[in-house]
């Protein structure tokens, strides 16, 4: 697969921000960020549309996270604001082609993730 590479996690305040990063090799159709907790199913976090505006969120970050794109870069971004204990995860990076799939369907390329910490 596509290498996928994250950075930008660490350890935060409840309130703080972190604004994390991923790299790709080649061009997706389809981005996204799951997050994982130990023990736990992954969860989506953010997807985008590459080749639009077309975007989507989970309900639990909508309003505080925004998911961006760089494609000269080629780069994704995950800007998180108004971090709550409970966003502390393994943030992973995501990627597929599939076209007409569902929101956080479908995806089968990843990256390695990098941790969130979020203390209270």
């Amino acid at each position: 697969q596509a290498k996928l590479v994250e950075s930008g996690g660490g350890s935060v305040q409840a309130g703080g921000s972190l604004r994390l990063s991923c790299t790709y090799e080649t061009t997706f159709m389809y981005m996204a960020w799951f997050r994982q907790v130990s023990g736990q199913g992954r969860e989506g976090v953010a997807e985008i549309f590459t080749q639009g505006s077309a975007s989507h969120y989970a309900d639990s970050v909508r309003g505080r996270f925004t998911m961006s794109q760089d494609k000269f870069s080629k780069t994704v971004y995950l800007q998180m604001n108004d971090l709550k204990p409970e966003d502390s995860a393994m943030y992973i990076c995501a990627a597929k082609h599939a076209f007409g799939a569902t929101w956080f369907g479908g995806f089968y390329s990843w990256g390695q993730g990098t941790q969130v910490t979020v203390s209270s």
